[in-house]
């Protein structure tokens, strides 16, 4: 069976300064206090954002340190008119490790990670 996780496309692959979403949250989080969490498709090289060349959704999830994984939101933009980039708060418990997804109309899907250590 093929799974989903194979057609994801990791920072390192070709086009990736354009894709991969750059994902901008503290290191470190105190328990139950509040942070905002950035995303942002094409941070060091524009992504177009045209009818027939654009970034339709974001997605985020935390995997917390117990294993379960939660979805921290959805976010869909229209071609032409939003730029790819959401800022929103979160709130931990526990330490996490934040994915982001994004899909190029075009390019497919790309993720990106970064781990957040909550005290």
């Amino acid at each position: 069976m093929e799974k989903f996780g194979n057609v994801l496309k990791a920072p390192e692959v070709e086009g990736r300064e354009k894709h991969v979403p750059v994902i901008k949250a503290p290191a470190k989080a105190k328990a139950g206090e509040a942070f905002d969490v950035t995303v942002i498709v094409g941070e060091s090289v524009p992504h177009p954002n045209t009818l027939e060349h654009h970034i339709k959704w974001i997605q985020v999830y935390a995997k917390l340190d117990k294993g379960m994984v939660v979805h921290l939101g959805t976010f869909d933009f229209g071609p032409t008119y939003a730029e790819p980039r959401v800022t929103f708060p979160v709130k931990l418990n526990e330490s996490a490790i934040i994915y982001a997804l994004e899909y190029c109309n075009i390019h497919g899907v790309w993720e990106n990670s970064v781990a957040v250590k909550v005290e």
